[in-house]
């Protein structure tokens, strides 16, 4: 008995150790985002300033993941309407100053593909999400010694289950996300 307590123990902490934190590279990485303006054409942004982590084994099976994203950091090249974006109508950055997500479920999908549930939350409402994941090569980085992967996440959002802008406001509804995220493990 005393030996089968011991064995479960060592292999539970084995277990637990095997998992790490991954965080992206701001530098290589990127939040995007495209959305119908005046039903004639696509405006991009990007969202510059975020911190994304996640936690996975070495072969990144199984991941969770967690975001925060400024939302004064967007940017649509564009000053005014970043400024626009950044006001009470849209995401009201000064009382919102983040957006978050938190995954609750991971599925895989192909080899190197998954599906990955969350919740977002926008302007203090919370909304389940559903991304596709695309894993990509994982190695070694040569100057930091650290494995390094690559990541895109694509999906789609209704701007107005968060309430950003209004019915009248000619843009559409639904918003196209792109994530695409260099990650080191730390």
């Amino acid at each position: 008995m005393q030996k089968s307590i011991i064995f479960f123990a060592l292999t539970l902490s084995s277990l637990l150790s095997a998992q790490s934190t991954w965080k992206a590279d701001t530098a290589d990485s990127n939040v995007d985002f495209s959305i119908s303006h005046l039903i004639f054409s696509q405006v991009n942004g990007s969202f510059t300033k975020f911190d994304i982590k996640a936690t996975a084994d070495d072969d990144f099976d199984s991941p969770t993941f967690t975001a925060n994203i400024a939302t004064a950091s967007i940017n649509t090249n564009n000053s005014k309407r970043d400024k626009d974006l950044r006001d009470e109508d849209y995401f009201d950055a000064a009382t919102y100053p983040t957006m978050a997500f938190k995954s609750t479920s991971y599925k895989r999908t192909g080899e190197k593909t998954f599906r990955l549930g969350g919740n977002l939350t926008i302007k203090g409402t919370t909304k389940h999400v559903e991304l596709e994941g695309k894993l990509g090569r994982i190695t070694t980085d040569p100057q930091s010694r650290n494995p390094r992967m690559g990541l895109k996440f694509t999906g789609t959002i209704n701007r107005k289950d968060f309430n950003v802008g209004s019915s009248i406001i000619p843009m559409g509804d639904e918003a196209a996300i792109t994530i695409n995220l260099e990650m080191v493990q730390q």
